[in-house]
């Protein structure tokens, strides 16, 4: 009886599913897991040579740049006795080594004339302690005659092997890693009691950090206020017409940054088309032309014709996608043309506000060859000094000076971040 009463219970419960299989046989699960795998590593392989360059281009030479900020080698390789000294007694009194430590600079002073490193190391030192090259070149050739005690006829040579800060900037460079470059960029001098911050008319680089930072954020703001309504008239035309202004909007990028800078210093220098017109029609005397090239203003102007279009993309690319029925709606309900404006449609541009100001006050930052040529002395930026030290100058001050204007640029994109999120970034 149990037999029968099995066979019905099996017979009424529900059959099990089938496995649902390709044409050749695989699971169908298997078989679509395999070809997405397969996908992925396709697409990855398309990318790997855009990850190839970004890699060569970008993030070696940014890596490249940190290293050298912090690495010199130019005294350590060049006298290996002092090294060794110094890392055997790092706590020793600059203010009156030893003669033992007399006796490693002679030794070291002697293998840099031989090997013709003098000036090399004399540079390192002179990084941090300015006028020693020409110390280092006349102790290396005194150091020939020298006999013990050598702390004694060194210093008789010249008195300034006796300072301090001498012994102490030679201490630092002894290491191959060191931050003295940094302290340099953030205008600290080293004296006979360690680094100390410099006095205010000697504050070079921190001024010209405060003057790009100024200088780029009214370069931004100016482009802000030229790029909204054109922006506006942009997104409200029919796309007929506004295609055509696009076309004048881009026409910038198709024309050389050199011909551009050069066409503003035919228009603004004293005998410049400008100032010939203010002169022929009388608002400007032609004794007291208008001083607008090789200066500061000569530096916004031109940089706001450059970095116009960068605000203006943002802009459009936000405003065109604002539907006309929220600005109708809020004028049937009795708000007036400001109120409207305020509450309704600028809110919704602000994506586009912050990403056209981020790109415009990143750009004027690092811009280098429209200050140098038309902005003169006075509208010279950080990017122009950095500019000097790494062809002329010290290579490693100017990968400092680099580094940090870096993390200045990071610390606005992390703000950025906070405040408007990058995934809200349109940049056209």
């Amino acid at each position: 009886m149990a037999e029968p009463l099995a066979a019905a219970g099996n017979a009424g419960a529900a059959p099990a599913p089938e496995l649902l299989t390709t044409a050749d046989g695989r699971p169908l699960r298997a078989a679509l897991a395999k070809a997405q795998t397969r996908a992925r590593r396709r697409a990855f392989l398309l990318v790997v040579p855009l990850l190839v360059f970004v890699l060569l281009t970008f993030l070696v030479p940014i890596g490249y740049m940190l290293q050298r900020s912090f690495q010199h080698d130019g005294f350590s390789s060049a006298a290996p006795a002092l090294d060794a000294w110094f890392a055997a007694n790092p706590k020793f009194d600059p203010a009156n080594p030893p003669e033992e430590a007399y006796a490693a600079l002679v030794d070291d002073l002697k293998r840099m004339q031989g090997d013709r490193t003098t000036g090399i190391a004399g540079t390192r030192i002179n990084y941090t302690v300015p006028g020693t090259v020409s110390l280092f070149k006349s102790g290396a050739r005194d150091a020939e005659t020298l006999t013990p005690p050598f702390k004694q006829g060194l210093v008789a040579t010249n008195p300034r092997w006796a300072e301090p800060k001498i012994w102490l900037a030679m201490a630092a460079a002894s290491h191959n890693t060191t931050p003295e470059f940094y302290y340099v960029a953030a205008d600290y001098k080293l004296t006979d009691n360690g680094w100390e911050r410099g006095a205010p008319n000697e504050r070079i680089y921190l001024y010209l950090f405060a003057k790009t930072f100024l200088v780029s954020g009214i370069i931004t703001f100016i482009c802000l206020i030229l790029a909204f309504p054109v922006a506006h008239l942009l997104a409200t035309l029919p796309m007929s017409r506004a295609s055509l202004l696009m076309i004048l909007v881009l026409l910038p990028f198709w024309t050389s940054l050199l011909v551009r800078t050069s066409a503003w210093i035919a228009l603004l220098q004293e005998q410049g088309v400008v100032n010939n017109m203010l002169v022929k029609i009388g608002l400007v005397a032609d004794g007291n032309r208008l001083a607008m090239m090789y200066n500061m203003t000569g530096t916004i102007v031109a940089m706001t014709h450059v970095l116009l279009p960068f605000m203006i993309l943002p802009l459009y690319s936000v405003m065109r996608t604002i539907p006309v029925s929220y600005t109708r709606a809020a004028r049937s309900l009795g708000a007036t043309s400001w109120t409207t404006f305020r509450r309704v449609y600028l809110p919704q541009t602000l994506p586009g506000i912050a990403a056209g100001s981020l790109l415009v006050f990143i750009l004027a930052v690092g811009y280098y060859i429209t200050p140098a040529l038309v902005g003169g002395a006075d509208g010279q930026l950080i990017s122009n000094l950095i500019s000097f030290h790494m062809a002329k100058s010290n290579w490693s001050l100017a990968a400092a000076l680099a580094g940090m204007l870096l993390v200045a640029i990071l610390v606005l994109y992390w703000i950025y971040d906070k405040l408007i999120g990058i995934d809200r970034l349109k940049l056209g």
